[in-house]
């Protein structure tokens, strides 16, 4: 039931603006199952993964037709990358946090409710720019932290930019696939495989974070149509302060 839980949780929150690590640093803690924490993130990590390339599969097909957009994906990865090693050990250190959790689970909830004011823009795909990319690529670096929201932040930013709506849904997506794939093989490669025993649980684990994936990006992309992306910022000040008050 712990593994079902996990996978549930990580699917869910890796695509609904809410923060996945953050959500699995506290559910970790609740569960007591530190010692299995780094095998069980890449283990979801890679369900979810998969999730979003079935999801943009057409999508991702379509993307090799234009160079454009690739190269915007590049600079979107380049920034986030040279932010993730630079800061690695900084990073990492605030993993073991909950006080920082709550504290960036607050922070994602303010931009989120923020906007609630920019869902009217009308820019394309076509109108995307340089400047675009290097304003999701640090957005993105935000996310590294846990408890900031990966997708909370691209698509707010692109939002912020006046990007419409379902091209900033896409847009954010297909950027974010380098860097979620980046952090499971950094996280895979740290994993010592001698000491596995759980098997089956991380099974599990994989399969419902696949599932709960495909089932949240649908359950977003609908929710952020129907203009109500910013009700997921009221969740987040809710989880920061039962999570600062409940959790030590």
């Amino acid at each position: 039931m712990k593994f079902i839980l996990l996978g549930i949780v990580q699917g869910l929150t890796e695509f609904l603006p809410v923060s996945s690590s953050g959500h699995l640093v506290l559910l970790q803690e609740i569960l007591e199952i530190d010692s299995l924490q780094l095998l069980i993130i890449a283990t979801c990590h890679m369900g979810t993964l998969l999730a979003l390339f079935v999801f943009f599969f057409q999508d991702l097909i379509d993307l090799f037709k234009q160079p454009r957009l690739l190269g915007y994906i590049l600079l979107v990865t380049a920034i986030t990358g040279i932010v993730g090693i630079a800061g690695r050990d900084f990073f990492e250190s605030l993993f073991s946090s909950t006080r920082v959790v709550s504290l960036s689970l607050f922070i994602t909830a303010l931009v989120l409710i923020l906007t609630s004011r920019f869902l009217k823009g009308v820019r394309k795909t076509d109108s995307l720019n340089k400047k675009d990319a290097i304003f999701l690529g640090l957005m993105q670096s935000l996310s590294i932290i846990p408890g900031i929201s990966r997708s909370g932040m691209t698509i707010s930013a692109l939002l912020f930019r006046k990007v419409e709506k379902q091209t900033a849904f896409r847009f954010s997506f297909l950027a974010g696939i380098p860097a979620i794939a980046a952090a499971f093989f950094l996280e895979a490669k740290e994993i010592d495989l001698s000491s596995l025993t759980e098997i089956s649980g991380l099974l599990i684990c994989f399969v419902f974070s696949f599932l709960s994936g495909l089932i949240s990006l649908a359950v977003l992309r609908r929710i952020l149509m129907r203009a109500k992306f910013h009700y997921f910022g009221y969740y987040c000040i809710l989880l920061s302060i039962l999570s600062f008050l409940l959790i030590k």
